[in-house]
């Protein structure tokens, strides 16, 4: 396994639709595996594919420290909303470090996608898990968190990215 370099705010891979996973093979369980380690070293709850550069649509994630938290990955993945109810709270990114703000996502939700042999997967998610199922899908859809914030709150948050180290690195 490797930990592969995450990539940040500003590179054109996080605002790129992720394409259908077709090919169930070792290149893919090597992928998965990869991911787990960098999500792991990086302490995140989650990480997709394209957050490493690869324009593939699986996700890894690790709630497993919650009450009804999984471990795992998940490919080709959609949700549905289980109810209209939703939950506002802090969130952040792996590809945007240091930058933290309440996201309003729906409270629960059913995912669906297959697994790393192409067996159908379906997870009833609520709390954390389905705010990290709605967050890593956004990804593979090319979408940061920061777009779904108030517009006074994602000024704060450009303001904090343009004046950070990590994005301003030469």
């Amino acid at each position: 396994m490797t930990i592969r370099e995450i990539r940040l705010f500003g590179d054109p891979v996080l605002t790129s639709r992720a394409v259908e996973v077709t090919e169930f093979d070792d290149s893919l369980a090597t992928l998965i595996n990869d991911m787990l380690e960098t999500m792991d070293d990086a302490s995140g709850v989650g990480l997709a594919a394209n957050q490493i550069g690869v324009l593939r649509r699986v996700f890894v994630f690790d709630c497993s420290h919650t009450e009804d938290g999984l471990r795992g990955h998940i490919i080709n993945p959609t949700w549905e909303p289980v109810t209209e109810e939703t939950q506002t709270g802090p969130e952040g990114c792996l590809s945007i470090p240091d930058i933290r703000a309440d996201v309003t996502r729906y409270n629960s939700v059913k995912l669906t996608g297959v697994d790393l042999n192409g067996n159908s997967v379906t997870i009833m998610a609520s709390g954390l898990m389905a705010r990290c199922i709605q967050h890593e899908t956004d990804h593979l859809d090319g979408q940061l968190f920061i777009r779904k914030l108030e517009p006074s709150d994602r000024k704060t948050a450009m303001a904090h990215i343009r004046n950070s180290e990590w994005f301003n690195r030469t």
